[in-house]
């Protein structure tokens, strides 16, 4: 099974979330393959949860990045345009997506309760 680090928050569609911080897991990074494209929000961006915020695509195919919290986005990862790869290679590190200012509690996992959903 793919790393899950302990202290992150997950959602069922396996993106993470620390401190406003927003990422994909490990999980789905490998699952989508060689990531090529990120298409994230735009910062000032009004995200919701659990609604699509942006497109994450890779040689198989085209994901929705669903936003893991509600607010407003403050920093997007300026390294993706580049390197979209990052993503696959440091999931939990440099391939970070975008920073949220987040308005509410989120409905989130924690990382024993994601690690028993992909198993």
């Amino acid at each position: 099974m793919s790393e899950i680090p302990p202290h992150l928050s997950y959602t069922r569609d396996h993106e993470w979330l620390l401190d406003g911080v927003v990422g994909i897991t490990a999980f789905a990074a490998s699952s989508l393959g060689d990531i090529v494209y990120v298409q994230l929000p735009d910062v000032g961006a009004a995200v919701t949860a659990g609604v699509p915020c942006g497109e994450i695509e890779s040689t198989k195919s085209v994901s929705d990045l669903v936003a893991p919290a509600g607010g407003v986005v403050v920093e997007v990862n300026p390294l993706l345009a580049a390197e979209p790869g990052l993503v696959n290679e440091d999931p939990y590190g440099r391939g970070w997506l975008f920073r949220l200012s987040v308005a509410g509690t989120p409905d989130l996992l924690d990382a024993t309760a994601y690690a028993a959903l992909v198993g």
